[in-house]
């Protein structure tokens, strides 16, 4: 599969992977067990939103209680994918759970119990019992709640660092700011500076605005920030608590508290409004201490669609682009890397509603 021709005595490379965020790493790896060689060169610095981010799978669109996009699809696709790269690495980096849903109104209630009966609809996912008194800490208690069933999270920081180094360790990893004016595309071949590549594929997150191959994708990109606590008296053990944020619980007494929304400065920079929103939602429902221990801010790449974005340029067919995941990234990207890899091995199409052409 790899084309014996070489560049400065380097041997052509099937693909480059400008990105190593949670898109550039599940495509990097998905391609590798595909049999492509790849090269990934990745600046860690530019963004952090997949190293900062929850890493939550959640088959549920909580204001409308259906199913979230192509649930049924993505679900078994991502426990599949994750599961086998957990026997690779030889760690673990899912962990299944269930969403507690607190019934702010007895409105609420009678649409949960009607949606979960639904068998065309959500029933799948949505627990058919209502129940009471879920004990959150000491003094806060949840009158009346029900569970979203078949979601959970990835260690998404661990898992980057994970395949960072299976790279690294299979030489396919370049530590540096992708630099556009020193890549030459042709009909047949990319190269860049001294790499040479029949493909290459841009994983770069909400800075693909920088790109000037793909930069027309109307991106809407929006920060988050998220705290993590260390708390004694917080009964969650497995659950995710939800209740217009999350409270998750990472183990050893610590829990990943998120997360917000800003369309208007893009950095990532913790500011003291989010925090302070945060601690707010927070204090809402936990009255017992807790001691703040790290406050992370990031840019998730969504597309004004809320759509990702996967496939080939319009004009060069040998350059890709894997990106807009948004807040569903981890729930995402396994389905869709394997569309692409599908794709460039038996030309199998591509979902229509995330081809780069729409905007077109």
């Amino acid at each position: 599969m790899v084309v014996n021709q070489q560049k400065n005595n380097i041997p052509k490379k099937d693909f480059i992977i400008v990105g190593q965020g949670l898109a550039g790493s599940i495509l990097s790896l998905s391609l590798t067990t595909a049999g492509y060689s790849v090269i990934c060169i990745n600046k860690p610095s530019l963004s952090s939103s997949s190293k900062v981010a929850g890493g939550i799978w959640n088959p549920i669109v909580f204001k409308r209680l259906t199913k979230s996009w192509m649930a049924d699809e993505l679900v078994p696709e991502l426990i599949a994918f994750y599961e086998y790269w957990e026997k690779e690495f030889n760690d673990s980096l899912i962990r299944k759970r269930e969403i507690i849903k607190p019934f702010t109104e007895e409105q609420e209630k009678n649409l949960w119990e009607k949606k979960s009966l639904d068998t065309e609809s959500t029933n799948v996912y949505l627990d058919s019992n209502t129940y009471e008194n879920y004990q959150l800490d000491e003094h806060y208690q949840v009158k009346s709640y029900s569970k979203v069933l078949h979601a959970g999270n990835l260690d998404v920081a661990k898992f980057l660092e994970l395949t960072k180094h299976y790279l690294q360790t299979h030489q396919q990893y370049i530590e540096e700011e992708f630099d556009y004016n020193q890549l030459e595309v042709s009909a047949v071949n990319v190269n860049y500076k001294n790499i040479s590549a029949s493909n290459i594929v841009f994983c770069e997150g909400y800075l693909i605005s920088n790109n000037p191959y793909f930069n027309w994708i109307p991106m809407k990109p929006a920060k988050g920030e998220t705290l993590t606590i260390h708390s004694t008296e917080i009964k969650l053990e497995n659950d995710i608590f939800n209740k217009g944020f999350f409270i998750m619980p990472l183990g050893n007494h610590l829990f990943k508290i998120g997360a917000t929304y800003e369309w208007e400065i893009l950095n990532d920079s913790p500011t003291e409004k989010a925090k302070t929103e945060l601690l707010q939602k927070l204090n809402a429902v936990i009255t017992t201490p807790y001691k703040i221990i790290s406050h992370d801010a990031g840019v998730r790449p969504s597309v004004v669609d809320r759509r990702p974005v996967v496939g080939a340029h319009p004009v060069y067919k040998n350059v890709f682009t894997f990106n807009g995941l948004g807040t569903k990234a981890v729930m995402i990207a396994p389905y869709f890397a394997k569309q692409l890899v599908g794709f460039i091995q038996n030309n199998y199409k591509i979902n229509e509603d995330v081809s780069p052409s729409r905007f077109i």
